[in-house]
């Protein structure tokens, strides 16, 4: 177990430089044709896998206000910019995809316990009470996800659409930035997908193991679940919806600092014009350590990047 520290300051690592190219090659894809219908901006994930040599590229920024970091013991607004999904329709079942966020930013409000010494930005005060904070910010990049969807049967009139969907997530944001885990976990999940005449609804129920960044050779298994709709109010809008997260099966403690249950509602719209997909979300947290409040919006896009019945 590290020790803790009431120290906020140590010698910074710096995020792999591969990941702004990543990101940067998804900003760039834009560049292409008329979107088709999308999740954004929700986090559950849909049976259906994008057609074979489909690239759909999406961005977005999110806000979250007070959201706790037990592993660091921090607590403020979150600020994430290049919100980035890159999905591949790479055979007529199977679908690949890479997301995360090209840089989270932090205003440190307060600081309680924590496990880990720190490196903030700016000069940090105390100017009131023990554990406020003013002045403090940290930032750095984001978690990212490689994952695999696999379609294992089509939506019918007497069955859902079924789906698998297994990944990893890598350690691209470091502990001493007070915002990531810098642990390595994998998931996997099951996905439903049911239209009731113009309603679809969609849920994911999986496991993920997620590595105790706070002890040597431990983890913490964790369900993850997510159910969400979406429902075309106009040929060029829909209302969409979901409950998300991630529900641990062990007793929080020390050791496993940084796995706790978090969850998320999200409320908003997907509205299609210009050849885009522009969305817009509500988020509430519903977690002691998830944010009280925030948003989220972006816009997304699909190319049809090779004929899949003439790759060789």
């Amino acid at each position: 177990m590290h020790p803790p520290s009431s120290s906020l300051h140590a010698s910074q690592t710096h995020a792999p430089r591969g990941l702004y190219f990543l990101s940067l090659l998804g900003l760039l894809s834009f560049l292409g044709l008329p979107a088709a219908a999308q999740t954004r901006p929700l986090r559950t994930t849909e049976a259906e896998v994008l057609p074979p040599g489909t690239l759909r590229a999406q961005v977005g920024f999110d806000f979250l206000q007070e959201v706790d970091f037990p592993l660091s013991g921090l607590t403020g607004d979150l600020t994430s910019v290049g919100v980035i999904n890159v999905r591949l329709g790479v055979g007529k079942m199977v679908e690949v995809q890479l997301e995360g966020a090209v840089q989270n930013f932090l205003d440190a409000k307060r600081k309680s316990g924590g496990f880990v010494p720190l490196e903030l930005d700016g000069a940090c005060t105390t100017p009131s009470g023990a554990g406020q904070l003013s002045g403090c910010s940290t930032n750095d990049t984001g978690d990212f996800s490689l994952a695999t969807k696999i379609r294992i049967w089509r939506e019918s009139d007497r069955r859902p659409a079924l789906a698998m969907r297994f990944g990893f997530k890598m350690p691209n944001s470091k502990q001493n930035r007070g915002i990531g885990t810098n642990s390595t976990d994998v998931f996997a999940a099951f996905i439903l997908q049911k239209h009731f005449g113009r309603l679809d609804v969609f849920g994911n129920v999986g496991l993920a193991i997620l590595q105790a960044s706070n002890t040597k050779f431990s983890q913490n298994d964790v369900i993850i679940y997510g159910g969400a709709f979406a429902f075309p109010l106009h040929p060029r809008l829909k209302v969409v919806g979901e409950v998300a997260g991630r529900q641990s099966t062990r007793k929080i403690t020390a050791d496993l600092t940084g796995t706790e249950s978090r969850s998320q509602a999200r409320f908003g719209l997907q509205i299609f014009t210009g050849g885009f997909q522009w969305d817009l979300a509500g988020i509430a947290g519903l977690t002691k350590t998830d944010a009280r409040s925030g948003f989220t919006f972006g816009i997304s896009k699909d190319i049809h990047l090779f004929d899949y019945g003439r790759v060789q």
